[in-house]
């Protein structure tokens, strides 16, 4: 009989399960999109029963296909949009709100306050972050001062609070387990990571009630088994991640100093800095890559909020395209970006900036330029927004000299070439793109056995393609002179 491990990679816009073999190659993949609301302007929600939904139908497809593929499912991974934020009814698993997700903006005002009194430095030293809206702890206060059904659920104990995972987690198992790890909770601004404990000092400032948090647990751990009424098979969960993380074990950075970047609806880069916390003087976040037994190994951080959402919203709001597949083509089509750029800050700008005020800007349009442009530039803007970023890292005297790079994005051969181009470094693409469920299914084949070392691991990563730098220095210098004044107008 086949042995398969399953991932359920459940993203800002899709929820996905993944059927991989222990060679980590993919066996089938169920993907669902769920709809985005966006009830004012910076507020951006998901109903939290349609992310339910999508996962289980998915879960039980794939289930289905490794029966047909006379296959046993040894064990399930969960990775997650991470900072989004659930609160519910203990009782009947009902959501009193929808979801929060990570890149609303509806709490800068109460970030704002929050900062005056210098609480910054405290929340910085303790979990590892700065304070802005992008983190679940003022979203769940958001949550208890506005959704009046809190109060009294509060009173009767039988309110709970969770990030995707743990709310999975929660419906998987029918109630049974309210649980999280620490990649997750490092997201929270409610964990201290140099102890691995929910902060009551930070707690007590917000008022958040400690008994509405999950218990939290290493990254490959045990976090049950899922229904039989519920998914109609026991199936042990044996590893949870947050999706960069999960993104990192995936692309095998499991030394210090390696690094990957994922170019997904946001994109992230997470640099491994082994069991050393190193606090960025230069705004990139300081957080846990993964907890195996009780040890953290921590990693910097920088959060670009959009990368593949300012292609969907090329697609979806404006129209110019069909598919996310047509950029390479109508980025090649152009022989330069004639001085036009997009800031894509829809919901402000994340690392290096943290402006959650600001807003998107398009500059240097002339009468010469067209839809196409403005589909050059969106996609171009995002290996700018990945340049800020290392100069972050080399300002705080980390100088990367290779990075992996995966997600939806890094399909397109014109984008990758560009982005080794402007970051001035060799980029290498794996063979498996979708290393975000490749790593959380790995990690949970390593919990149970499956995989004696992290070392085991690492060996099944391959590369399918090396992009190096080849743009002359005057025009690299030309296009990041272009950017930097489009930045200084969108800060202004």
């Amino acid at each position: 009989m086949k042995k398969f491990l399953v991932a359920i990679d459940q993203g800002t816009t899709s929820s996905r399960v993944i059927l991989f073999d222990k060679s980590g190659n993919i066996k089938f993949i169920s993907q669902q999109e769920f709809k985005q609301y966006f009830p004012k302007n910076g507020w951006v929600e998901h109903n939290p029963n349609e992310i339910w939904k999508t996962t289980l139908s998915s879960l039980k497809k794939v289930i289905l296909k490794a029966k047909k593929l006379n296959g046993k499912i040894l064990s399930i991974g969960i990775t997650n949009q991470r900072e989004t934020t659930v609160l519910w009814n203990k009782k009947n698993g009902k959501p009193i709100y929808n979801a929060i997700v990570w890149q609303d903006r509806r709490t800068e005002e109460f970030c704002k306050n929050l900062k005056k009194n210098n609480f910054e430095k405290k929340i910085q030293n303790k979990t590892g972050l700065f304070i802005d809206p992008y983190f679940s702890a003022t979203k769940i206060k958001w949550i208890l001062d506005n959704v009046k059904s809190s109060k009294l659920l509060l009173k009767s104990n039988n309110l709970l609070f969770g990030t995707i995972d743990t709310f999975l987690i929660w419906k998987l198992t029918n109630g049974k387990h309210h649980l999280t790890e620490t990649t997750n909770a490092s997201r929270t601004m409610l964990f201290n990571i140099n102890i691995n404990k929910w902060d009551d000092e930070i707690l007590n400032k917000l008022k958040i009630p400690k008994k509405i948090l999950p218990r939290v647990k290493n990254s490959a751990d045990n976090f049950g088994t899922t229904n039989q009424k519920v998914v109609g098979k026991e199936i042990p969960i044996s590893a949870v991640l947050g999706d960069q993380q999960a993104a990192a074990v995936g692309q095998a950075c499991f030394e210090k100093g390696s690094i990957k970047i994922t170019y997904g609806t946001g994109a992230f880069v997470i640099m491994n800095t082994g069991s050393r916390k190193i606090t960025s003087k230069n705004k990139l976040l300081t957080t846990i890559c993964y907890t195996l037994n009780g040890k953290n190994i921590y990693a910097l951080e920088g959060s670009i909020f959009i990368a593949g959402a300012g292609v969907q919203w090329l697609r979806d709001k404006i129209k110019l395209i069909n598919n996310a597949y047509e950029t390479e083509k109508i980025a090649k089509s152009k022989k330069n970006n004639e001085g036009v750029y997009v800031v894509p800050a829809f919901s402000g700008l994340g690392a290096p900036h943290w402006r959650p005020d600001t807003r998107g800007l398009i500059t240097g349009l002339t009468r010469n330029s067209d839809w196409k442009s403005l589909v050059r530039a969106v996609v171009e803007s995002v290996a700018y927004q990945s340049f800020d970023l290392f100069e972050s890292m080399k300002k705080d005297g980390l100088k990367p000299k290779i990075i992996k790079i995966d997600g939806g994005m890094v399909a397109n051969n014109w984008f990758s070439q560009f982005l080794s181009d402007i970051i001035n470094l060799k980029v290498i693409r794996p063979k498996i793109l979708e290393t975000t469920a490749l790593g959380t299914a790995l990690l949970a084949g390593y919990q149970i056995g499956e995989f004696k070392s992290l070392n085991e691991i690492k060996f099944k990563w391959k590369k399918n393609r090396v992009f190096t730098p080849k743009l002359n220095k005057s025009l690299r210098n030309n296009l990041l002179q272009g950017w930097r004044q489009a930045i200084r107008k969108t800060l202004a």
